[in-house]
């Protein structure tokens, strides 16, 4: 049974506001900061004269729906509208613009905001064929002025804010592919159709006709999607033939179903979802909430005043990163998801038949036919296997300083690796590493190809290790 289209959007709305939100403003949050000078990276739709820096006018989604004739899609293109806010200080009655202003306790900075946008349209599966039909997007201007007022009720300048308007369009079509399956190809192209027409213009001005951060929250009642990163095999062949430009639909909401699509200009797997842990937003969704969140609190006064003044999101990102009691703070320093790796030694299995687990596909848990614990891998003629000793030879292809560090150390081999491609890789702990009792049982490994190491021989009966043999020392 479908659930009910609005509860399924609400859950899938938390993930597209994160999409909507990232990069909008990146620690220390202050407009001086650098890398808040250059901004709105993410789902920019240019107006189609502006070719300056060869950002995109348009977003190709397609995607592909199990579907009868009564099905029917909602579609919400979201993005952000860029609005300028600007600081003049009045002098003999006259405005003359200004970076920043301050009155009394008080800083007004000239800065950029975004407002939420969203337009939406519900059109039935059945009216839809190859001539694509058009959905306008218009978005109409504003401006506004607020009054900057000393303590003593003089008015010393005013923050002008405005909104230039933005014009686009959906244009949604819909074709049924031949075969037995019943699937549906959807088209949908989101399009700036502003008509700016400087094409060299600074981006800065061109960002203010854009759709900023855009993305498509696409639900289907009388149907359901099929997921385009893991489709199921005798879908496989029409998944491949979707395109899409400059986005990347994903399954997104409750899991067990199949109702809503998320087209994000950020690649994402299918079911992302925010960790129950966060406490909130910082606008960058890959960072670690703890990390930013202690960042934060280092703050000097001062920098937390601009940043207050910077925008009002990043006022309660402070203020919030202040008040945070000491268990929340503690449930941001990690979590374990499907601890379903027990990493002691087990007997070799036979191979069986996948099973159902709901264990994710890339855990080794998930697949029979893989035992990091037992598996094990030939090197220069010697089976290399968890307890095996090696000597580190990083190649050529590394390319992380660091690694010269490692070369000609000696490790302990603790699991054997196979990635989705089938290659092996090799989990080790070093001989010399104090802290190795600590990394083994947190799993916290280094990682090397087979043809990085030099085997040392295997750990036997014969040849204790653990707690009857200390780390260190020279190869037996």
């Amino acid at each position: 049974m479908t659930a009910p289209m609005t509860a399924l959007m609400d859950r899938a709305r938390r993930v597209a506001d994160a999409v909507l939100y990232e990069g909008y403003l990146l620690y220390p949050y202050r407009a001086s900061a650098q890398k808040n000078r250059m901004r709105w990276q993410f789902g920019v739709l240019v107006p189609p004269a502006f070719t300056s820096t060869g950002e995109p006018s348009a977003s190709v989604t397609e995607c592909l729906l199990e579907a009868g004739h009564d099905a029917a899609l909602d579609l919400r293109l979201r993005f952000l509208h860029v609005k300028t806010r600007t600081v003049e200080r009045t002098v003999d009655g006259r405005h003359r613009r200004v970076p920043r202003l301050t009155a009394g306790d008080r800083t007004y900075l000239t800065f950029e905001e975004a407002t939420e946008r969203e337009a939406r349209a519900v059109l039935l599966l059945a009216e839809l064929g190859g001539t694509p039909h058009t959905v306008e997007v218009r978005v109409p201007g504003d401006r506004s002025v607020e009054p900057i007022v000393s303590p003593d009720g003089e008015q010393v300048g005013r923050v002008v804010s405005r909104h230039r308007p933005l014009s686009g369009a959906l244009r949604v079509a819909a074709e049924r592919l031949p075969g037995p399956y019943g699937l549906v190809r959807v088209h949908v192209t989101a399009e700036n159709r502003a008509g700016w027409e400087r094409a060299e213009a600074p981006r800065e001005q061109a960002l203010r006709h854009s759709f900023v951060a855009a993305h498509l929250l696409i639900g289907v009642t009388g149907g359901s999607f099929v997921s385009l990163l893991d489709p199921p095999e005798w879908a496989r062949a029409a998944a491949e033939l979707c395109r899409n430009e400059h986005t990347w639909p994903v399954l997104v909401g409750d899991p067990d179903h199949r109702d809503v699509v998320l087209s994000s200009p950020i690649i994402l797997y299918d079911y992302p979802e925010i960790a129950p842990e966060s406490p909130g937003d910082l606008f960058d969704s890959t960072e670690i909430d703890e990390l930013l969140s202690l960042r934060t609190l280092t703050l000097t006064d001062e920098e937390k005043r601009e940043a207050g003044a910077t925008d009002p999101r990043a006022a309660e990102i402070v203020e919030r990163a202040g008040d945070l009691p000491p268990d929340l703070l503690e449930r941001l320093h990690g979590a374990i998801r499907h601890p379903a790796w027990d990493p002691a030694p087990r007997e070799p299995r036979e191979p069986r038949e996948p099973r159902e687990t709901g264990v994710p596909w890339w855990d080794p848990g998930a697949d029979q036919d893989v035992s990091p614990e037992t598996d094990g891998v030939v090197v220069d003629g010697v089976t290399v296997a968890r307890g095996s000793r090696v000597r580190l030879r990083p190649g050529r292809r590394r390319a992380d300083a660091h690694d010269m560090f490692l070369t000609g150390r000696t490790a302990r081999v603790e699991a054997v690796l196979s990635d989705v491609d089938g290659a092996r890789h090799l989990a080790v702990t070093l001989d010399d590493d104090p802290g190795a009792d600590l990394q083994r049982a947190h799993g916290r490994y280094l990682y090397f190809a087979p043809d990085e190491v030099e085997p040392l021989g295997s750990l036997g009966e014969d040849q204790p290790f653990g707690e009857d043999q200390p780390f260190g020392g020279d190869e037996p």
